[in-house]
C-alpha cells in the first residue's frame, strides 16, 4: 500500500503535466486566432476552367490527353474519324476540275472570226482603191463594208456568249470552293486541341468511343494564375478598389503560411448572404461582397485550397 507522501507526490506530478498540456493548447488556439485576426478575409482558390467538347461526330481514333498533363494552346491531343468528310472533299475537288475543263478558250474560239474580219478589211481596201481608179463601182465597196460590219457583230455576239459561259463557270466554281472550305473547316474540327495553356483536370472520354457534337471530352484549367474568391463586409468594401495590390497567404505545409502578392481583379456589384464555409473578419455581418484576387502560381497553389488576404 502507498503512503500518503507518495500519493501527494503523484498528484503533484499529474497536476504539472495537465498544466503544461493546457498551456500548450492555449498557445495553439492563440496562434490560430492571431492568424485569423491578421486576415481581413479568407476564401478558396479557383482557376479559369474550360470544358472542351467535341466539334465533330464520329469515332475517337486517338486521345492522348491524361489528367495532370500540361498542354499548350492549340496543341493536338486527339482526332475523330474524318473519312467521310475527306471523301466528300475529294468529290468536290473532282467536280471543280471537271468544271474547269469545260471553260472555253475565248481567244481560240474567236480566232476564225478575227481572221475573217482581217481578210474582209483587206478586200475592202482593194475595192476602195479600184473605186478610186474607176475600175469598180460604189456598190462593191458598200458590200465589202457591210460584210465587215456583219462579221464584227458576229464577233461581239460570240465574245458575249463565251464571256457569259466563263462567268457561269466561275460562279459555280466559287460555290464549290465554299463547299470545299466548309469541308476543310469540318476536317479541322476533327482534331481535338487544347484551347488554352493549362493543366488537364478531368478526362471524360477515351479512344474508341463514339463522340457526338457537344460531347464533353476533357476539362482544362489555367493554373498559372490562380484566383482567390473571398468575401468582404460592407465596411471593408470602402477600403478596396479594382487593381489594388494585396497580400495573400496560403498553407505551405508544416503549419506554415506562404505569402503571395496579388491584385483585385473583380468586385461583385451586389451583396449576398455570408457563405457558410467562409468566415470574414466581422462574423456578425449578414451580407458580404464577393471579390476575386488574381495570384501568380508558383506551383504550390491548388484548386480548392484555402487562402487569406490582407488589404
Amino acid at each position: 500500500m502507498k503512503t500518503k507522501n507518495e500519493i501527494l507526490s503523484k498528484m503533484n506530478y499529474l497536476g504539472i503535466k495537465v498544466g503544461l498540456f493546457a498551456l500548450a493548447l492555449s498557445s495553439i488556439f492563440v496562434s490560430c486566432g492571431k492568424s485569423d485576426e491578421d486576415a481581413d478575409a479568407s476564401g478558396t482558390f479557383e482557376a479559369v476552367e474550360v470544358i472542351v467538347s467535341a466539334e465533330a461526330a464520329g469515332k475517337i481514333l486517338s486521345f492522348t490527353a491524361v489528367e495532370g498533363q500540361t498542354l499548350k494552346a492549340g496543341e493536338v491531343v486527339g482526332s475523330i474519324d474524318s473519312t467521310q468528310l475527306f471523301l466528300r472533299k475529294e468529290q468536290l475537288l473532282a467536280s471543280k476540275k471537271a468544271m474547269q475543263s469545260r471553260r472555253p478558250d475565248v481567244q481560240k474560239q474567236i480566232a476564225a472570226l478575227v481572221q475573217q474580219i482581217a481578210t474582209a478589211k483587206t478586200e475592202r481596201n482593194r475595192v476602195e482603191n479600184l473605186v478610186k481608179a474607176n475600175a469598180a463601182n460604189q456598190k462593191q465597196l458598200d458590200d465589202a463594208n457591210a460584210q465587215i460590219a456583219f462579221l464584227v457583230k458576229q464577233l461581239d455576239a460570240q465574245k458575249t456568249t463565251l464571256q457569259n459561259t466563263n462567268n457561269g463557270i466561275t460562279d459555280e466554281s466559287k460555290g464549290l470552293d465554299l463547299q470545299i472550305a466548309q469541308i476543310e473547316d469540318q476536317l479541322s474540327k476533327c482534331k481535338i486541341t487544347s484551347p488554352i495553356d493549362g493543366t488537364v483536370l478531368l478526362k471524360y472520354s477515351e479512344m474508341g468511343e463514339v463522340a457526338a457534337q457537344g460531347k464533353a471530352l476533357f476539362k482544362i484549367a489555367d493554373t498559372k494564375t490562380m484566383i482567390l474568391r473571398a468575401y468582404v463586409t460592407n465596411d471593408q468594401l470602402t477600403l478596396i478598389k479594382m487593381g489594388q495590390k494585396v497580400k495573400v497567404s496560403a498553407d505551405s505545409g508544416k503549419d506554415e503560411m506562404k505569402e503571395y502578392e496579388g491584385f483585385i481583379s473583380w468586385i461583385s456589384g451586389k451583396a449576398e448572404f455570408t457563405p457558410k464555409t467562409i468566415q470574414t473578419r466581422d462574423e456578425r455581418a449578414n451580407l458580404v461582397y464577393a471579390v476575386k484576387i488574381s495570384v501568380k502560381n508558383d506551383g504550390l497553389l491548388k484548386i480548392g485550397m484555402y487562402g487569406n488576404v490582407k488589404f
